[in-house]
């Protein structure tokens, strides 16, 4: 008897152990399971770079396809292959210094003294690209990385200038170039603003890969108080075919005038018109200056101050390189001294379009744009003629204005000014994905 009984405890005590070991070994079973966790996928221009080796890289002066390509191991028959199934699709003469790329290596080929890589991605801009597969079956296609644009508001009060009270708040700069030279040029001098001066805006931000800040985009509606008055500023399209918008107030009045004040932004004028100048250089002799020079930084964008279409793009003698623009039968503009035009004879313009960059070709002693002004042939002092305000809202248009800024002139109104942040809304817009880079 004593015997069975000692017998079964050691059973039952075997048992437990083996449930121990077994209950042990299901845990750490479970745990190491739990341990074995999926690598995240890390997508970029379509491609999970956790599977390649990534080499980026930018296009160097003096780069070409064929040099990049043979710097890693790829000889020039194939070189020329992929140029030629590919030429219809992207212009391997194309690449611009400066701008970067991507070379995509398979993990495999770590194991190869001489690596080639299967993928060059080359990004025209922030958001196009061009993908050529360099491997097997050779072809190329082009793409656009996903946008976004983000309805936001901003609002803010003046304390020295609009620049410091926005850099105050974590906001663009560029909106203070938006609301002084796009919306409110003609009706507010920024640099004359006022302590107390208050302003609110109704603005997009725009994103790339929902993720990258690229900019403003656009402002939709502005409000602001200066010298007593409130200024309402709407955005509307007024001709869509040629894409042509402009900011009008509450009752539909246009707040342009045909022309901007000034091609360059935040510039100063450095000479004016002046028939009767007379330069010490040249013995005081009168030598008329029959344009306005604005000083500013080599390479700063010169606009177009108003619509137009560009009848010279060239360069000449004294003036350097310069453009022309033929605004209507009466008036013609001519901006000089440029370090490079950005538009090509016969192309439309728009108001505030870039059209060239601030240089000193020509005859010039700093950098700075000569703004010539033609009125019926014969060149005026911009400054003293009445010109005339921007085309208005047409009668078929006005009541559709009326109705469509309805809902965001309450918007604007209810925007409390004491608001420490600019705000996202729930607008998110994509762009589409479907244009080939040029």
């Amino acid at each position: 008897m004593q015997l069975r009984n000692s017998l079964a405890i050691v059973i039952i005590a075997a048992s437990l152990w083996t449930c121990k070991e077994d209950n042990s070994a299901e845990v750490a079973y479970e745990k190491e399971e739990a341990e074995i966790v999926e690598e995240e996928k890390i997508l970029e221009f379509g491609f999970d770079i956790n599977n390649y080796i990534v080499k980026r890289d930018t296009i160097q002066k003096g780069d070409s396809f064929g040099e990049i390509l043979q710097r890693n191991n790829i000889g020039y028959p194939d070189i020329f292959k992929i140029a030629e199934v590919t030429k219809d699709t992207f212009d391997i003469r194309k690449l611009h210094p400066g701008k970067p790329y991507t070379l995509l290596f398979s993990k495999e080929s770590e194991k190869d003294s001489l690596p080639s890589p299967e993928t060059f991605i080359y990004q025209a801009d922030q958001v196009k690209y061009v993908v050529i597969n360099l491997k097997d079956s050779i072809h190329a296609y082009t793409n656009k990385k996903p946008v976004t644009f983000v309805e936001k508001t901003a609002t803010g009060i003046i304390e020295s200038s609009i620049s410091s009270t926005l850099e105050e708040k974590g906001l663009s700069q560029k909106l203070a170039y938006k609301m002084a030279d796009d919306i409110y040029a003609w009706t507010i001098d920024f640099r004359r603003l006022q302590k107390g001066d208050r302003f609110k805006v109704l603005y997009t931000d725009k994103y790339i890969d929902d993720t990258i800040y690229a900019g403003v985009h656009h402002v939709k509606a502005a409000y602001f108080e200066h010298n007593g008055d409130s200024l309402y500023a709407f955005e509307f399209e007024t001709d869509s075919v040629k894409g042509i918008r402009d900011y009008f107030n509450e009752n539909a009045k246009n707040l342009r005038r045909a022309f901007l004040k000034a091609p360059v932004q935040f510039s100063r004028i450095s000479s004016r018109y002046n028939l009767k100048r007379r330069i010490a250089v040249y013995g005081y002799k009168v030598r008329p200056h029959k344009g306005t020079d604005f000083a500013a930084p080599i390479g700063t964008p010169i606009m177009a101050t108003a619509n137009g279409t560009v009848i010279e793009s060239t360069r000449r003698g004294g003036n350097g390189k310069y453009v022309k623009i033929r605004h209507n039968d009466t008036y013609s503009t001519q901006y000089l001294h440029m370090s490079r035009q950005a538009v090509k004879k016969g192309q439309f313009v728009k108001q505030g379009d870039i059209i060239g960059y601030v240089g000193m070709t020509g005859n010039t002693g700093g950098p700075h744009v000569c703004y010539r002004f033609w009125k019926n042939g014969s060149q005026v002092d911009p400054f003293k003629q009445k010109l005339p305000e921007a085309k208005p809202i047409s009668d078929s248009l006005k009541v559709k204005f009326l109705d469509h800024i309805k809902p965001i002139k309450q918007r604007l109104d209810n925007i409390f000014f004491l608001e420490a942040e600019p705000k996202e809304t729930e607008n998110n817009i994509s762009e589409d994905l479907t244009t080939d880079i040029q």
